[in-house]
């Protein structure tokens, strides 16, 4: 019986890679004066914005450049990131079937609870376990279990959606059902190296999925 179904947020519930890219590009050009493609930081995603910063910035004045990271990423959400009309009717319906939602990302709580407020989906979700809450970050499952423990759902009560590589091997390795996402215009892998028992290119899609599921 499906009890809970827990979401990453980057790529996943909205398309904010476009303002990740953006504030960190801002970042490494003031403060180390390099201009980073989106791969390359793609390619540091794991811990939070602020481990990134940390592990990954030569300047030492990195607690300034975390905060120069929150002032662009908060300055320019409205511009970069859209609501997704779909998404949000998909978790407000859940809700209103009694399924706990939540969210497990990398992302420091900071920068979540921005994008929270600016998408209107703030108060929506029953657990919320961010890269700041962890001691290992994806793909270690550390906070998909922590989130599970919180709601008092089983693994086999649950469903793990991303859209990374990341996501699937956190979601495969707690023995969750774990669905893989391609439904928004930016995500983060194409190919999985861990198979999720689903991969869903529209919203739509997952809805009908969840309805197989639910009765298995």
């Amino acid at each position: 019986m499906m009890r809970a179904i827990i979401f990453d947020f980057d790529g996943t519930l909205a398309n904010t890679l476009p303002i990740c890219f953006y504030a960190f590009q801002n970042v490494f050009k003031e403060f180390d004066n390099k201009d980073l493609s989106s791969e390359e930081i793609m390619g540091m995603f794991g811990p939070s914005e602020t481990g990134i910063i940390r592990n990954n910035l030569s300047n030492p004045n990195k607690e300034e450049a975390i905060e120069y990271y929150y002032e662009k990423y908060s300055e320019h959400h409205k511009s970069l990131v859209e609501s997704n009309p779909e998404i949000l009717e998909l978790l407000k319906s859940l809700k209103e079937q009694d399924i706990k939602i939540g969210i497990f990302t990398g992302k420091a709580k900071k920068s979540l609870d921005i994008s929270l407020k600016a998408l209107n989906m703030d108060g929506l979700f029953d657990v919320i376990i961010t890269g700041d809450d962890v001691i290992n970050p994806k793909p270690d499952s550390e906070g998909l279990l922590k989130a599970l423990s919180f709601l008092e759902v089983n693994n086999s009560d649950a469903i793990y959606i991303g859209d990374s590589d990341a996501d699937v091997i956190a979601g495969v390795q707690a023995n969750v059902f774990t669905i893989g996402v391609q439904w928004l215009s930016e995500y983060q892998t194409s190919t999985f190296s861990e198979q999720p028992k689903l991969i869903i290119t529209s919203v739509k899609e997952l809805i009908s999925s969840l309805k197989l599921v639910s009765n298995e």
